[in-house]
């Protein structure tokens, strides 16, 4: 039986989900919005570190009270070179990697010195389980039409994961024995092709690619981008604006799904295009991956798994389902236990059954790129 008392930090784009568990047992769990507005006030992610920690340890308080013992903190994984999936434990090197976003720039940088400032306060060890970059890609996913430019796999990992393997389990199937195409929705967007166990193939939203989101842009036509950067937008400032203030944000203000149906049961056109065009977006993305999971192997995809807070939404599963039931069951799982697969791995650690990795000890993976996002 799985044992330990873990505390669970997930930094996301738009809150902190917070939770503790002790063995299989939920202590608690907490997502903290954190208002667009105010996020905006800070240049870069590692200013909100105060911020959040701040949200963090009052959760932590009023559910466990001042002084609860712990006996490692988990957080989520942050952009750092292409990595196996598994257990790390957090190093300075990691750190330093995050603090000078060499990989990009995310809020899931956060989770690993999240987890060590926790684990210091309360004398236990710090880790990161399965994080975005975990990278499984087959070689041919990689290539562009130029080749000086390769694509990276970095995506919503651990929730993926953690969602296939709960559909394979409702299935009575075994992860590793069976293909799906798994959609994360929610302030970022990341579709999947999982093959037996491995993701073969993802959308990188942090690269600009896939669909629009809450608040990324997605895809973009690439001409009229360079277009704006040559009539004297900064490319800076053009980077946040895809990654924080694009998709349904850019087109109604809010990156709240909740609001924007509101809107759409009001009668608001604009709200109801921005509505049809994130499905539309998001149903030919998953469609286009199971294409990366028919070569020489005609097993089936066995379900379209979404996940994710905008999983949440009957009326997004429904718009997508209708686009997509032609593939695979789809199957909405928005109460996905990633924070329960963050604690796991920890737990999984603390009693020897799954290796602790290091991160300054791993090699980076072939042909893979450094850059910015």
């Amino acid at each position: 039986m799985i044992k330990g008392r873990v505390l669970c930090i997930n930094p996301g784009s738009t809150s902190t989900k917070v939770a503790a568990f002790d063995g299989e047992t939920e202590l608690f769990s907490v997502d903290i919005g954190h208002d667009k507005d105010h996020l905006a006030t800070f240049a870069h992610v590692a200013d909100q570190m105060h911020s959040r920690r701040d949200a963090v340890a009052q959760a932590l308080a009023l559910h466990l009270g001042p002084e609860p013992r712990l006996d490692a903190i988990a957080g989520r994984g942050g952009l750092l070179r292409p990595l196996p999936g598994g257990v790390y434990a957090v190093c300075q090197t990691m750190l330093d990697d995050l603090a000078q976003c060499r990989y990009g720039e995310h809020p899931c940088n956060l989770g690993a010195a999240l987890a060590l400032d926790f684990g210091a306060q309360h004398q236990c060890p710090a880790y990161v389980v399965d994080p975005p970059v975990t990278d499984e890609m087959q070689e041919m996913a990689r290539i562009t039409g130029l080749p000086r430019i390769r694509r990276r796999s970095v995506f919503h990992a651990l929730s993926q994961r953690a969602a296939a393997r709960r559909a394979a389990q409702r299935l009575g199937l075994r992860y590793e024995d069976a293909k799906f195409v798994v959609a994360h929705l929610g302030g970022g967007v990341s579709v999947g092709a999982h093959d037996r166990g491995r993701v073969v193939d993802v959308t990188n939203g942090v690269d600009g690619e896939g669909p629009m989101s809450a608040e990324r842009a997605g895809a973009l036509p690439c001409f009229p981008l360079l277009d704006l950067v040559h009539q004297g937008t900064d490319p800076q400032a053009l980077r946040k604006e895809i990654l924080t203030r694009g998709g349904l944000f850019a087109h109604t203000g809010t990156n709240d799904l909740r609001v924007v149906e509101a809107r759409m049961d009001a009668g608001d056109q604009t709200a109801m295009l921005a509505f049809d065009s994130l499905a539309y977006s998001v149903s030919k993305y998953i469609g286009g991956m199971a294409a990366a999971l028919f070569e020489n192997d005609e097993t089936p995809v066995r379900a379209v798994v979404l996940t994710g807070g905008m999983a949440k939404s009957p009326q997004l599963v429904t718009a997508i389902t209708r686009r997509v039931r032609w593939l695979a069951p789809v199957l909405p799982l928005p109460e996905v236990e990633e924070m329960r697969a963050l604690a796991q791995g920890a737990q999984l650690a603390l009693c020897g059954e799954a290796p602790i990795q290091h991160y300054a000890e791993t090699a980076p993976a072939d042909g893979q790129r450094q850059g910015t996002a």
